[in-house]
């Protein structure tokens, strides 16, 4: 089970995350965030982390130049894509693609088909302002049908309490956390991270 843990501002949370065992840190570029980080900031957190540990940059309707040039400044392994960004942007991104699929109460499993294999889906719940980072959850029978068709990241107000559930309801192959292991926005509380790992080991033992 991969875990993302995303809005990274501080090295010392990051390495508190990947210690308890997430193997992706994410940082958002997105402005308008409250989890905003410079680029120049995530560079020396990239630099002080370990190996073989994925960077995921989030970006919501940015220019190409902007995601590549970033992408490229940071030394990130991936990037999230978390507007409403069309397909035909894929063929100039220069890294990895993870695409997050708002669920909308009119989203159906087969919209999911349209992206190729190569990106990996992330779903989350709607929020036009936000675009993520909420604490809302999504419809997890629902997202389970997306995940039946294709490996997906969950997310959406995903928290120690109620990580098992969803997992062994929805199946996906990774889950990305921001709000729900913070003590406020940007800042990782390293207890609750702690209890989230837990609960993922719990339910990764229980599991079928």
């Amino acid at each position: 089970m991969l875990v993302k843990i995303c809005g990274i501002t501080r090295l010392e949370d990051a390495e508190a995350a990947i210690e308890l065992g997430a193997g992706a840190i994410g940082f958002v570029f997105w402005p308008k965030s409250p989890r905003y980080l410079d680029p120049e900031r995530a560079r020396a957190i990239v630099a002080a982390l370990p190996p073989f540990i994925a960077t995921v940059g989030v970006f919501v309707d940015q220019t190409v130049r902007l995601v590549n040039g970033v992408a490229a400044r940071v030394g990130l392994s991936t990037v999230q894509l978390h507007g409403d960004e069309p397909i035909e942007m894929l063929g100039e991104i220069e890294r990895p693609v993870v695409k997050a699929m708002a669920l909308r109460a009119s989203t159906t499993a087969e919209e999911a088909d349209a992206w190729p294999s190569r990106v990996r889906l992330l779903i989350d719940a709607h929020d036009p302002d936000q675009h993520g980072g909420t604490g809302r959850t999504v419809d997890w029978k629902r997202a389970a049908a997306v995940a039946a068709r294709r490996p997906v990241l969950l997310a959406g107000g995903l928290n120690a309490a109620n990580v098992a559930d969803a997992i062994r309801t929805v199946k996906p192959f990774g889950i990305d956390l921001s709000s729900g292991v913070e003590s406020s926005p940007g800042i990782k509380d390293h207890a609750r991270l702690r209890a989230l790992f837990d609960a993922v080991a719990a339910a990764n033992v229980g599991a079928p």
